[in-house]
């Protein structure tokens, strides 16, 4: 969303480096966004990438990998999760479970 004139439709980028120069061609404003992730929570910069699970429902309640994603987990908002992950060496179960409520 442009910070100027709060739209969202005409928003254009280019990287340059490190960063995202934005450019609106509603209001003319044009600015640098880093885009290094940021927690949500905490706005914390702090983020870890860790691969996540994707599961499909195979047979009955019988779960399958079928990809990997990288997603980002907080040092602090989600310390626990990512313990997990290191002491264990597999990837982030999914949000979302499939087989969930289905019996």
């Amino acid at each position: 969303m442009c910070p100027n004139c709060g739209v969202e439709e005409h928003l254009t980028g280019e990287r340059h480096g490190e960063v995202i120069r934005i450019t609106c061609s509603a209001c003319n404003l044009i600015w640098d966004r880093d885009p290094s992730p940021r927690c949500p929570t905490c706005a914390g910069a702090d983020m870890r990438p860790v691969p996540q699970a994707v599961w499909e429902k195979a047979r009955g309640n019988q779960l399958t990998t079928v990809a990997l994603r990288t997603i980002y987990l907080c040092s602090t908002c989600d310390a626990g999760r990512l313990r997990a992950h290191l002491d264990s060496g597999s990837p982030v179960p999914p949000d979302d479970n499939p087989a969930a409520g289905g019996r």
